[in-house]
């Protein structure tokens, strides 16, 4: 399912009802205009460029809004978000006002009835033109929008120009001279990765198997298995050794190519100022990352996160403003010069875009076709149990075939979602 089309942005906004706010609050909620708006946004490695933005739009916020204070929380992002969130669900008094969530805990979320409906706000919004229909679907469940695209993530491929510069090699045009030039890199300069790749890295390998035609939730198919071993033939002794990356994460990928310890990486638009803060800073380039045809590029994980407001809200019609203003385009360049965070809307991508040419990989990238997740409960369940990265380190470590282990990883996948 392809989430993103900028072509499209800006151009339609998701079909919603009503022409004015619905500021109504929600049965188990209330629409308090005074009080303390309570705020949780997602903690980060380096907080402070992050707080300081909030700082602003808590200041402008109040300053508009008498007799109301703002508190934030920064809560951490591990596995155990999930039960804090479903926790404030269940317990209004405990719970935030506004929340940032993950695009790929939206399924989850909306099945435990926990954020509400905004998509008439945004509807009525004056930057909702902004949005594109097909981005929103990113926060959409049952027709249902429960949250404001906030950021993405996109990945491309970075690589070293003076090691390519050197080796007298040419960018890779395929996912084959991709494998071909990754090898070489190895063979000629053997103290580097030829590309820094890992076997807990999954939306480092769902490019591989959406390019080929397969899916997560058909990962036995012949597609899904083409693409499952594109990948897994870099994790070998000749490009990036077994033992050393089959468990590696996608930020440990990223330690190595900033590091100057990789010619190649898949990383996202977010990692440039720890690559640029890194050894190989200034001597990288980005590319889209190539799919199996020449001249095309393999489908990117839209990820990101989107901002909601809580269905038991005591301040309903303030978590909206609050949720617009930081959300909204002003807030949203400030954002990505502070955390590299990619914007949501149109009219903020396309200005930082003209002055910016690092982004263009991956707004091309984004303008080729983007992939998510399955929107449904079930995927935090593949997710936690670590799924496909346990199908890629068998293969990788030969304590399964790519047949046994995508076998064994559809099983998974068919019994997350319930079926027989």
């Amino acid at each position: 399912m392809k989430i993103l089309n900028w072509a499209a942005a800006g151009v339609a906004l998701l079909a919603l009802a009503a022409c004015a706010p619905s500021t109504a609050p929600a049965a188990s909620g209330g629409d308090d205009k005074s009080g303390t708006l309570r705020v949780w946004l997602f903690d980060e490695p380096n907080r402070a460029p992050k707080e300081k933005v909030v700082g602003e739009v808590i200041k402008e916020f109040t300053a508009a809004n008498a007799g109301v204070k703002v508190e934030v929380a920064y809560i951490p992002t591990t596995p155990a978000r999930h039960e804090k969130f479903k926790g404030a669900f269940n317990d209004p008094a405990s719970a935030p006002d506004v929340a940032e969530y993950g695009n790929t805990d939206l399924a989850e979320y909306a099945a435990a009835g926990g954020f509400s409906d905004i998509g008439p706000d945004l509807s009525a919004w004056s930057e909702g033109k902004d949005i594109g229909a097909d981005l929103l679907k990113s926060a959409t469940v049952d027709g249902k929008v429960y949250g404001l695209p906030w950021y993405i993530g996109i990945r491309s491929l970075y690589y070293r120009t003076d090691v390519f510069d050197e080796l007298g090699l040419k960018p890779p045009a395929t996912l084959e001279e991709l494998t071909e030039t990754a090898r070489e890199i190895r063979k000629k300069k053997p103290d580097l990765y030829g590309i820094a790749v890992g076997g807990e890295y999954t939306f480092g390998a769902m490019p591989f198997v959406w390019d080929a035609g397969g899916d997560i939730e058909n990962l036995a198919s012949p597609e899904s298995r083409k693409g499952v071993k594109t990948y897994t033939d870099l994790l070998s002794d000749d490009v990036c050794p077994p033992q050393a990356c089959a468990s590696l994460t996608g930020g440990k990928t990223v330690e190595l190519f900033a590091g100057g310890k990789a010619a190649m990486g898949i990383l996202g638009n977010f990692n440039r100022a720890a690559v640029d803060a890194g050894a190989a800073a200034g001597k990288y380039a980005v590319i889209p990352l190539p799919g199996s045809k020449a001249g095309t590029i393999a489908p990117a994980f839209s990820g990101g996160n989107n901002l909601g407001v809580m269905k038991n809200s005591q301040h309903r019609t303030l978590a909206v403003k609050f949720l617009q203003l930081l959300g909204g385009k002003a807030y949203q360049t400030k954002m990505f010069e502070a955390m590299g965070n990619l914007p949501t809307l149109t009219s903020a991508r396309d200005e930082l875009a003209a002055k910016d040419s690092f982004l263009k990989p991956f707004l091309d990238t984004v303008a080729a076709g983007t992939r998510f997740v399955p929107i449904d409960p079930a995927w935090v369940k593949i997710d936690n149990q670590k799924v496909i990265p346990t199908m890629l380190q068998k293969i990788a470590t030969k304590q399964a075939t790519v047949e046994q282990a995508t076998d064994e990883a559809a099983a998974a996948v068919k019994t997350a979602f319930g079926r027989s």
